[in-house]
């Protein structure tokens, strides 16, 4: 079969032959992959960056997708760590790891948005005791996973988003997503202002602006028994943050990670179709573009673009 195939961590993936990976139990099936999306978790599997990494080479990145099944049916799957992923045209799934879609679905659309969704969704869902009516900070809202996050909280309940991120056309975008509030991320007052009273912030940044934005909530928040849980999902701003310590100790402030690891699978899997829901009734939006996976390695040196790339063998 052919995929795409990544031989060196300082390199793009390459449309190679690849051996078709063997199903090992009953519940595993060898599947036709239909579409595959190019996340920012997959981007980190394949340079070797993320912590999941074991190093092993050659590996075929893709952690979730559409597959069609020997019987015709179409189901969402996610992967485990494992070096035949999903942009192949050819993986094995765990059945228990999916599920079937309903009848006219997008698999384009399915395999873009699951992955951005998953993460915030789950992270309200599974990480803290979120209520509908509650308020919540997306820190780094003009990404993909951020815009997806100002939705998700709105669908969950929130009765106020407040998004953050340096953007500022993508900002601009986001009211229409669900946000009532937009702040840039270099106005620190402004942050101060309409974040200081959240009862979530879902944090895609982590760094130095994780670190000033603490600080700006913890020092301008009005009632200081009010419990603010910071739920750090990603990591672009930096790997680590210096976190003060006047924070902890002047409210009750949780910090938790949600991500691989932190969430069971089992929690994770039991969250997906409501996700999938979603995104098939229009509740969830996101700009995919269908790449054919011959084209892997021009378009994963798309980094700049605004629509979530979904490979199609």
């Amino acid at each position: 079969m052919y995929a795409a195939v990544v031989t060196s961590f300082d390199a793009p993936p390459a449309y190679l032959e690849f051996p078709s990976p063997v199903p090992a139990g009953s519940d595993q099936v060898l599947v036709d992959v239909i579409a595959s999306g190019l996340h920012r978790r997959v981007r980190s599997q394949a340079d070797g960056s993320h912590y999941t990494s074991t190093g092993e080479l050659p590996l075929v990145p893709g952690v979730d997708g559409v597959a069609r099944l020997p019987d015709g049916t179409l189901r969402y799957f996610a992967l485990g760590d494992t070096p035949s992923g999903a942009m192949a045209e050819q993986t094995v799934i765990d059945l228990r790891q999916s599920f079937e879609l309903p009848g006219g679905t997008d698999p384009v659309r399915v395999a873009a948005a699951m992955n951005p969704a998953m993460s915030s969704w789950v992270a309200l869902r599974r990480r803290t005791g979120f209520q509908a009516g509650q308020s919540v900070l997306v820190l780094g809202a003009t990404g993909s996973s951020g815009q997806m996050a100002v939705q998700v909280a709105k669908q969950l309940g929130a009765g106020r988003v407040v998004a953050a991120g340096r953007n500022p056309e993508r900002l601009a975008d986001l009211p229409e997503l669900g946000a009532d509030i937009v702040v840039s991320l270099g106005d620190s007052a402004k942050l101060a202002a309409a974040a200081a009273d959240v009862d979530v912030v879902i944090d895609y940044l982590w760094g130095p602006a994780t670190a000033d934005a603490m600080i700006s909530i913890a020092t301008h928040r009005k009632n200081d028994r009010q419990p603010l849980t910071w739920i750090e999902i990603g990591s672009v701003a930096g790997a680590t943050a210096e976190i003060p310590s006047a924070a902890l100790r002047a409210l009750p402030l949780q910090i938790v990670g949600s991500g691989q690891g932190s969430v069971s699978t089992r929690d994770i899997l039991a969250e997906l179709p409501a996700i999938a829901e979603a995104i098939t009734r229009g509740a969830l939006r996101i700009d995919a573009r269908g790449v054919p996976l011959r084209d892997v390695t021009s378009a994963w040196q798309d980094i700049d673009s605004a629509e979530r790339i979904v490979f199609t063998p």
